[in-house]
């Protein structure tokens, strides 16, 4: 579509102003009366002005933008808004526009279309800062008139404002409303925890973020545009809307952003490592619950714990009452100067404790990803939140995020699959996307040797770039069982550890607390053969052998296995032992008055959750939809460790602990659940009396 550049009946900001004026005055009807008429000309003149001050500043967004999919990078075309803020041509928009990108372009409402540079991202707060570029043979840019940023502006309930952007990509367009919520936040269905926004690619925003909501028409391209007041005031960037439904990041926020972006190029943000819930339902006014600590955290260090109250932090109170509090103490912490020390004033079983923690940077959620063509898969370089919310072993590596068909990835021997974690490649370590390239460059010969983490298995795997050949290891042990993992010693896999034959198991992983890791077992052991038999064994197919073997022998009795170690040949005595029991043979036991059900806790719940062997609780197998259990927050597959204050280490125990909640029936019941890599407290608020009822009409 061609712009016009005709400037006849007034300016842009006119134009618009007099529409909506005359909207305004059209809702009214023909018998108006004069004061009301007045009005509607005061709001369309304060409207105007409003526009006047912004509207130029208005940028529409085009960008090329990239994912990752099948192994392979995809290119598209993308739109969006943005807001030019500085004289210098720095431009805020959300970082769901200009995160994924090569290239951007920005089209002023002059219509010149100028090239613009990344100077930093923050998926954090869904922001990112751009610079505008002089155009081809120009020294310097056209002359800016930037929008400010009105970091104080306290909104209130029906406040009007004004959304400008661009929707569908069109060009720029404004529309009105008033502000519904100033200080929005998002919790899941039960008011149970925080709900972030997932920007896709791995990104979540919204724990620092109280957003503004608002009814100005939002629609797709609308997003990274200014909200304005009628003071012609950035007071939001705007995020998303729908349903008659808009929501922006407050310019606080985006202030902060822009200030840091400038000053540094990059987001440099403090972290401590921990997770809060509100205080209400404990009935104070004061503190902030401690619901997870991360591992190897600042907090965790410091000797922070879940169900702590943090009363103070820095010295200053903390209060954290309702969910609408949350993001102002996170972004407390996030100010925090990184590698400084700061005290923490908790309470902790009706005592007061002074902790005092060095505070850390906050990493990045997720790292770049690119794609090697000649391996023919796409990977991502691993960062610490991405290998905690995988609950990974390894916090070092590439993950691996996509395999094209055909290609010699996707023919490995064992074959590779997306959420492998590549370590090494021909004996060099990899941890960034530079070193795949690197030992790629250094490789000699078609066959390459790949180390890999799989869960907690440790895999070599050779890729072979002429062939498409794949394999597959691994396999179930029941009756007597050997508490390893193992995979197949292949002809090239015997080539690639210089053995003169493929013949046997490799150990790639050894369960712990088992009688094989007892004996002595390693990761990287050849098993060759069990009492003096040969484990004839150099096919993918022949994956089951060992397992048959072991099979045939009887538990409890000891087995001779045959080793390769470090060049020489060594004998090791395992006791055979019975294989774990598996979720069928569990114990069980449903409360049908909150509507759940658990099981006991088994050895691999243990071993695929990264739990201690002493952990204790039950595991969470139903929560009925509609339920007290699931109105609650609470899900399928959280492990239930504690009934208010009754620690719960089997089933006997849940048992118990329901037997009471229904003769003392409280009004709230606390459950504190280990979910995946974090702990999270539950707050059941069910009406007994209801269910009272429920029970005698069945």
């Amino acid at each position: 579509m061609a712009r016009s550049t005709r400037r006849s009946a007034g300016s842009a900001p006119a134009r618009c102003a007099a529409a909506l004026a005359l909207v305004a005055a059209g809702a009214a009807g023909a018998g108006e009366s004069l004061p009301q008429e007045a009005l509607a000309a005061g709001t369309s003149a304060r409207v105007e002005r409003a526009l006047a001050a912004v509207y130029p500043a208005l940028v529409n967004i085009t960008a090329v933008s990239r994912h990752f999919a099948d192994g392979r990078a995809v290119r598209f075309p993308s739109a969006g808004s943005g807001v030019i803020v500085t004289a210098e041509g720095h431009v805020l928009t959300n970082y769901h526009v200009a995160g994924q990108t090569t290239r951007i372009r920005c089209t002023l409402t002059s219509g010149e279309v100028l090239e613009a540079d990344v100077v930093a991202h923050d998926p954090l707060t869904d922001l990112s800062v751009l610079k505008l570029r002089p155009a081809a043979g120009a020294t310097k840019l056209p002359r800016l008139s930037p929008a400010r940023l009105a970091e104080e502006a306290e909104l209130s309930v029906g406040d009007p404002v004004l959304a400008m952007g661009n929707p569908f990509a069109l060009s720029s367009s404004v529309t009105l409303g008033i502000v519904s919520n100033p200080r929005r936040v998002f919790t899941d269905f039960a008011g149970s925890e925080m709900s972030e926004m997932d920007l896709g690619e791995g990104e979540t925003t919204g724990l620092l973020t109280r957003w503004i909501q608002h009814d100005a028409l939002i629609l797709p391209g609308n997003s990274g545009g200014p909200l304005v007041d009628l003071e012609g005031r950035v007071v939001g960037i705007n995020e998303l809307g729908g349903g008659g439904i808009g929501f922006a990041i407050p310019a606080r926020v985006a202030a902060d952003v822009l200030r840091r972006a400038i000053a540094s190029g990059e987001l440099l943000r403090g972290d401590l490592g921990f997770f809060v819930l509100p205080v209400a339902k404990l009935g104070r006014t004061s503190g902030a619950l401690v619901s997870a600590v991360l591992p190897d955290s600042p907090a965790e260090r410091a000797g922070l714990a879940a169900g702590d109250l943090l009363l103070e932090l820095d010295g200053a109170p903390v209060a954290v009452r309702f969910f609408e509090e949350v993001p102002e103490l996170y972004r407390r912490v996030a100010d925090l100067q990184i590698g400084g020390r700061v005290a923490l004033t908790v309470e902790r079983a009706g005592e007061r404790l002074e902790l005092t923690a060095q505070v850390g940077e906050m990493a990045p959620a997720r790292g770049p990803e690119s794609e090697s063509r000649r391996l023919g898969l796409s990977v991502q370089q691993l960062t610490r939140p991405m290998a905690l919310a995988r609950n990974l072993g390894v916090r070092a590596g590439l993950l691996v995020t996509g395999l094209r068909p055909g290609q010699p990835a996707a023919a490995a021997r064992p074959q590779l699959a997306p959420g492998d974690v590549l370590v090494a490649l021909g004996g060099k370590p990899l941890e960034t996307l530079e070193d795949l390239e690197r030992a790629l460059d250094d490789a000699a010969g078609p066959e390459l040797l790949l180390e890999l983490r799989r869960r907690d298995e440790r895999l070599l795997s050779v890729v072979r770039l002429a062939e498409d050949r794949t394999g597959r290891s691994g396999g179930e042990l029941p009756r007597a069982w050997l508490g390893v993992r193992t995979q197949v010693v292949t002809g090239e896999l015997a080539r690639a550890l210089g053995l003169a034959e493929g013949s046997g198991f490799r150990v790639t992983e050894v369960f712990p607390w088992t009688e094989a890791a007892a004996s002595g077992l390693e990761v990287g052991d050849l098993i060759l053969s069990i009492d003096g038999e040969p484990l004839e064994a150099s096919r993918p197919q022949d994956a089951e052998e060992l397992r048959r073997a072991v099979e045939e022998r009887g538990i409890g009795e000891r087995a001779s296995l045959g080793l390769w170690r470090d060049g020489a040949a060594r004998r090791v005595d395992v006791l055979l032992e019975p294989q774990p029991p598996g979720t069928d043979q569990a114990r069980r036991s449903r409360q049908p008055e909150l509507e759940l059900a658990v099981r006991e806790l088994l050895f691999f719940d243990r071993i695929e959750q990264r739990w201690e062997r002493e952990q204790t609780g039950v595991v969470v197998t139903e929560v009925t939809s509609g339920g007290w259990a699931h109105m609650a927050g609470l899900r399928s597959g959280d492990l239930l460790t504690r009934v208010d204050s009754t620690p719960i280490a089997d089933v006997a125990d849940f048992e118990r602990a329901m037997r009471e909640l229904l003769e003392l029936r409280p009004p709230i019941v606390q459950l504190f659940v280990r979910r995946g890599p974090r702990t999270h407290f539950v707050f059941l608020e069910p009406e007994w009396s209801e269910l009272d009822s429920e029970g005698s009409s069945r």
